[in-house]
């Protein structure tokens, strides 16, 4: 029986998607495809090209809760993410399980990135590689608590008892409030150098002042849902310090001030501990350690 399945969650990306599902679609592990409403045909073509894959159709763009209803699908212990511009190098997959198997208290394994364009590690693993936050004692590779949900396997039990990703921030940034809520469950999350997945981006390679609202948005709010309070007011405050000369930062608040309340009555702060390691882990690494 297959250990691990792999889900995609893709809206109006269809030769990307196509191109990926061409890595992954190799007949060892069940793929479930997830569409966000696309309106490009996707679902269609990818029932012709790869007819095995689970295609689930959402009515509305879920962003990434998506990816939550592909693990409610999955059947398999383990679940691995990608995206419609990502893929897992063969074995890959079955070197996550061999970790996740020997490590029972890992619920989430961070694969090693690389770049399609340059065969390059992208800068993330080079972060996780430089181990700011040590390793655990019996944990398979360096802890982290941030990773791209590409670069993920998670647990599905463990993934589903905390909630999965958050509807609140629809999307961008979520990988973070997950590894906090996993965290702060007693769970461990680790790197895996030799677990590689390969990420081909679609998009461009500077986000849009949409795209840096949206993600700048998240992170205000996850402040305000797992962090100290002196935290969040900082974090608030600097991005209304933008506002007067920023039309994405006034964007950001906005879109804070209207899930505010929402984030209030979920708020729930990590222990002291895990906000300082998580505040040790978001600091960029320094050019000579990043090589």
């Amino acid at each position: 029986m297959p250990r691990v399945s792999v889900v995609i969650a893709t809206r109006d990306r269809r030769e990307s998607l196509l191109r990926s599902l061409a890595h992954l679609d190799d007949g060892r592990q069940p793929i479930v495809v997830v569409d966000n409403a696309s309106s490009d045909g996707t679902t269609a073509a990818v029932r012709a090209a790869h007819p095995r894959v689970d295609v689930l159709e959402l009515p509305e763009n879920a962003g990434a809760v998506a990816r939550t209803e592909g693990v409610r699908r999955a059947t398999t212990r383990y679940v691995a993410f990608a995206d419609d511009d990502s893929w897992w190098d063969p074995g890959a997959l079955d070197r996550a399980a061999e970790l996740l198997d020997a490590h029972p208290r890992v619920a989430v394994l961070v694969g090693r990135v690389r770049l399609a364009a340059d065969r390059v590690d992208d800068r993330v693993s080079v972060k996780h590689r430089a181990a700011l936050l040590g390793r655990s004692p019996g944990a398979p590779g360096q802890d982290v608590l941030s990773f791209p949900a590409f670069a993920a396997v998670v647990r599905r039990d463990a993934y589903l008892a905390v909630g999965g990703f958050s509807p609140l921030l629809f999307f961008g940034g979520e990988e973070h409030l997950l590894a906090l809520d996993l965290a702060a469950a007693g769970w461990q999350l680790a790197y895996a150098d030799d677990v590689v997945t390969w990420h081909d981006p679609a998009g461009p390679g500077i986000p849009s002042p949409a795209r840096w609202a949206l993600q700048t948005r998240n992170d205000v709010l996850i402040d305000w849902l797992r962090r100290p309070l002196p935290v969040a007011l900082a974090a608030t405050a600097r991005l209304a310090r933008g506002c007067s000369r920023d039309p994405a930062a006034r964007t950001a608040l906005a879109g804070v001030l209207r899930r505010l309340p929402t984030a209030l009555r979920q708020r729930r702060p990590v222990p002291g501990e895990l906000e300082r390691r998580f505040a040790t882990a978001q600091r960029p690494l320094s050019p000579a350690a990043g090589g």
